[in-house]
């Protein structure tokens, strides 16, 4: 059977039914037309950012895009959450050229899913060797040094390092779901100690707020006006310039409305703080927080209590809470690994690069074991 591979500079010239017929039967909300293309057509993914999406479609003889992959070719390594700086900084020192880059994976979003998408019928490893391949000879005829591809499946992850990329692995703290009826259900699986302090946490949170988790129409657009300023004023303190735009949540707010939950805090009928969450199949994934008031535990709240709150509402399995933070050990959110994949094509940086990895990798193994041992909340069977 023969295949034909397309590269496209923006997810519009695909179009929503041929993407989604490949995206859509994996539940995965970032992977989905909607979101990218908010991405793109907002403004915060664009080459004049630093991200010029070079999509891969694959067709069939007849014509029919049976796969896709999100591809962008990328200016900098800001919005990854996968850090190679250093690669970049050495190979640059040693009179390479590091960027750009190709990048497969969702913009600004830690959250593990596929990479590689194939629609109905489609076989799905001949899809995933059909646009792997595709990938790296677009690095050759490009001339880029490498692609990167981020927070893939751990069977995605596999099949790349069986097909010579470099294997990365990283930590990041998932809440999973034992079956749990209700938050104090949970809360029993927890030692004493760590009960009473959850407890402690969210009544200081809770007093004289008002939270709501609002889904589908309830979320209008002055609640996008107020989670932006959040967003905005959390952004500009910590990292110093935000990646979205107001656009964005416009847009994700009148495409996806029923696959987001927008945990909001009102003091007086005014909003002070919010988080965002975006609900798959089985899953929900944290993404943005922000406040414009000081309270004592509110981002636990918002963050991480109401999402394990809403996820066993919903009879989700697990919330992933987004990169970073060991203080989610103790409210429940365990160790877990993420994975990454690198093909680089300079033998003067692969080499260096891959020594740098195999020392990593154990290191890797050896703090999420220790965190697991050390500080699990959980009751000891």
């Amino acid at each position: 059977m023969s295949f034909t591979l397309q590269v496209h500079d923006g997810i519009a010239d695909i179009g929503r039914d041929a993407w989604d017929a490949c995206a859509a039967p994996t539940g995965d909300p970032f992977v989905s037309y909607d979101f990218l293309h908010a991405c793109e057509a907002s403004g915060s993914a664009v080459p004049s950012q630093g991200w010029a999406a070079r999509h891969l479609s694959l067709h069939d003889e007849d014509g029919a895009v049976i796969g896709v992959m999100p591809l962008y070719l990328k200016g900098h390594s800001q919005g990854e959450y996968v850090f190679d700086h250093a690669w970049a900084d050495a190979y640059q020192r040693a009179g390479g050229r590091y960027y750009p880059k190709l990048l497969g994976a969702v913009p600004f979003t830690p959250a593990t899913g596929p990479r590689f998408l194939h629609a109905p019928g489609a076989d799905a490893a001949t899809v995933r060797e059909a646009l792997l391949q595709g990938a790296l000879t677009l690095v050759e005829r490009l001339g880029v040094s490498s692609l990167h591809v981020n927070f893939p499946t751990e069977a995605e992850w596999r099949v790349m390092t069986e097909a010579g990329l470099l294997p990365r692995r990283d930590i990041q703290f998932i809440w999973r779901n034992d079956g749990y009826r209700s938050f104090d259900d949970f809360l029993a699986a927890l030692s004493s100690n760590r009960r009473k302090t959850i407890r402690r946490e969210r009544r200081e949170a809770q007093a004289g707020l008002d939270i709501r988790v609002l889904t589908g129409p309830e979320i209008t657009e002055a609640c996008w006006d107020a989670f932006f300023a959040f967003y905005m004023d959390t952004g500009d303190r910590k990292w110093g310039r935000p990646y979205l735009t107001r656009d964005f949540f416009a847009r994700v707010g009148a495409t996806m409305a029923d696959r987001i939950a927008l945990v909001m805090a009102f003091r007086e009928g005014t909003p002070i703080a919010g988080a965002l969450n975006f609900i798959g199949r089985d899953a929900l994934y944290g993404r943005q927080w922000g406040a414009l008031e000081e309270v004592p535990f509110l981002h636990f709240e918002l963050c991480y209590y109401q999402a394990i709150d809403f996820a066993i509402a919903r009879g989700l399995s697990r919330v992933e809470a987004g990169a970073q933070g060991e203080h989610k050990i103790a409210r429940g959110y365990l160790p877990s690994l993420v994975y990454s994949a690198h093909w680089i094509a300079d033998p003067a940086l692969r080499d260096p690069v891959a020594r740098y990895l195999d020392n990593e990798r154990p290191a890797v193994e050896a703090e999420m074991e220790a965190m697991t041992a050390d500080l699990s909340p959980y009751r000891r069977t």
